[in-house]
């Protein structure tokens, strides 16, 4: 399957995707990035590492990809068998314990998997962006919502979602980043690509993306979006 000129097998595609295709979601969030070779960027919660591989391909930029689910060594492993274990350095380390140096990043990359932790008040000033360089820049892929459930979950949803899986509107990520002081020019959209994204994990054989079937069959896109955020180090 071809994600702006990088070819990525398919097969590879599907066996370690763990959510909504964060390959299809990262390749439109680049679109609007001057990554270049030699940069460090820190993928975090990067799974099994489809976004890193994507990454080094793409722009030859140094990733660390950084997981708590996934092993270092098995994700060192599908680098290596990919010859890009020059390219991405395989992290084992939990979002609350980066083991990174302040100012290290030139980018720092998140695509579906902020929302377990980053939805904390205070996250983003404490934990993450002391990592970036002054006018580095985060860019982060969430699952959201349309309209934020303040009268409660839709009777549809309600033997499906769940209040811990943090999926909030655009309007309710930007209010929250508003109040970093480390952060500036926040810009939040819809991701064009979500139905797209979704029907490349349904389809996959994955136990999970079986039992988020129903879910989303149920859901039936008058809810869930995308989200897309950016900020610049101040």
């Amino acid at each position: 399957m071809i994600y702006g000129e990088i070819d990525l097998d398919d097969e590879l595609i599907r066996e370690n995707m763990m959510g909504p295709n964060a390959v299809r979601i990262l390749e439109e969030m680049t679109r609007d990035m001057d990554l270049r070779k030699g940069m460090r960027v820190l993928d975090l919660g990067c799974g099994r590492g489809l976004t890193s591989i994507y990454l080094a391909r793409k722009f030859g930029v140094t990733v660390y990809a950084t997981d708590l689910w996934i092993s270092a060594t098995e994700n060192f492993n599908r680098f290596k068998e990919l010859g890009l274990d020059h390219l991405i350095i395989p992290i084992h380390a939990e979002a609350h314990e980066l083991p990174y140096a302040e100012g290290f990043f030139d980018f720092i990359i998140s695509v579906d998997s902020f929302h377990y932790f980053g939805h904390e008040e205070g996250y983003l000033d404490k934990h993450l962006a002391p990592l970036l360089k002054k006018g580095g820049q985060i860019h982060v892929g969430v699952p959201g919502l349309r309209k934020e459930f303040d009268e409660g979950v839709p009777e549809e949803m309600r033997p499906f979602y769940q209040l811990d899986y943090n999926f909030h509107t655009c309007e309710w990520w930007k209010a929250h980043w508003e109040a970093s002081d480390l952060v500036k020019d926040i810009r939040c959209r819809e991701i064009e690509c979500h139905e797209q994204a979704w029907e490349d994990w349904l389809s996959c054989d994955n136990e999970h993306a079986i039992q988020d079937r129903p879910m989303m069959e149920a859901e039936g896109g008058k809810y869930y979006n995308t989200v897309s955020l950016h900020a610049i180090r101040k």
